[in-house]
């Protein structure tokens, strides 16, 4: 397969070479931090509605919505869920790179929970179970700043693979947010654990949290499990639980500790919540800001979202401090 050429005009149409799509390349091309997803792109389907999802994607987006550039590396199926997908994506304007896969696009179907939580059936072997990484990829990986990945798209050997030597192309001070992401049974604790140990960011929800302290024997308080982590992979240097409409829980390796409960608003969609937030605390590292404004930053981006009825919605010039709000709603 043939690898497309980096395209660096101004126009905004999706251009195919050799099996590969990419999308708003000029995009990517100032002088913003770079941010790379890699993984599982596909059609959450709903009882009332399909919306195009899948973590890293959601990721890419918000990140790309809060001062950072992203580009969106996956798969999608030559067929017309493929083509849909891929033109919603392009619409938002953030650049992607998209194996055009003879296996067909991705698909999961949502049930939501009484409190919110969703649960997902997931379509196999499909497109993004076949990512490949090819040179324009990994050439891209060599440029950037960050890099965000899961589980999820290493149920495959060769999306696994692919990742994996994306990662060998990162430069060494690039971040490498690890969402754990635990869907099915599409992971092991060998895989979690040959992730964390390439990783410098991890965030994980609370059931997430649970599974990680069953598999490790991790015993204390929240504080005292991220000592453990930062203790036995050297490499991270940021904890992230969160834990939906209770609260939010950042640790740094330095010892700085964020916690955030989460502002209650009038919730239209609660889907990809968890991608809000992650998207917008790494950009905020990225750019620079403190643990803790990041921390704040991504819960109020998260309680924004959740007050549209669009997991990809257009943002505002200032996305209101619901954090603050709450707290003096409280005094």
């Amino acid at each position: 397969m043939a690898d497309p050429q980096e395209h660096t005009t101004s126009q905004s149409d999706t251009t195919t070479d050799g099996g590969l799509s990419t999308g708003h390349p000029d995009r990517i091309q100032g002088h913003k931090p770079l941010l790379i997803s890699f993984g599982e792109v596909l059609w959450d389907l709903l009882p009332e509605s399909k919306i195009a999802g899948g973590a890293p994607t959601n990721f890419a987006y918000h990140a790309s919505r809060n001062g950072v550039d992203a580009l969106s590396i996956s798969a999608v199926g030559k067929d017309e869920l493929g083509d849909e997908l891929e033109e919603t994506i392009r619409r938002t304007g953030v650049p992607y790179l998209f194996e055009r896969s003879d296996y067909p696009t991705g698909t999961a179907g949502v049930t939501l929970s009484d409190d919110g939580t969703a649960s997902y059936s997931i379509a196999e072997n499909v497109a993004w179970d076949h990512i490949t990484a090819t040179t324009a990829m990994v050439e891209k990986a060599a440029t950037v700043d960050a890099i965000t990945f899961g589980t999820l798209a290493c149920r495959s050997e060769q999306s696994r693979q692919s990742l994996f030597t994306l990662l060998e192309a990162l430069p060494q001070k690039a971040m490498r947010f690890f969402d754990l992401n635990l869907r099915g049974d599409y992971y092991t604790p060998d895989l979690i654990t040959s992730l964390l140990k390439v990783s410098t960011h991890v965030k994980m929800n609370a059931s997430e949290f649970s599974f990680l302290r069953a598999l490790f024997s991790i015993e204390g308080d929240n504080e005292a499990a991220c000592k453990w982590l930062f203790d036995h992979f050297p490499s991270l240097i940021c904890v992230t639980i969160t834990a939906g409409r209770d609260m939010s829980f950042v640790a740094g390796r330095n010892g700085e500790i964020s916690l955030i409960h989460t502002p209650r608003v009038k919730e239209m969609r609660t889907v990809g919540a968890g991608d809000v937030f992650s998207g917008t605390l790494a950009a905020e590292l990225l750019k620079g800001s403190s643990l803790s404004d990041a921390h704040q930053r991504a819960v109020n981006a998260a309680a924004y979202v959740c007050t549209q009825n669009d997991t990809w919605p257009e943002y505002p010039q200032t996305i209101l401090d619901y954090v603050s709000w709450q707290n003096l709603r409280q005094l």
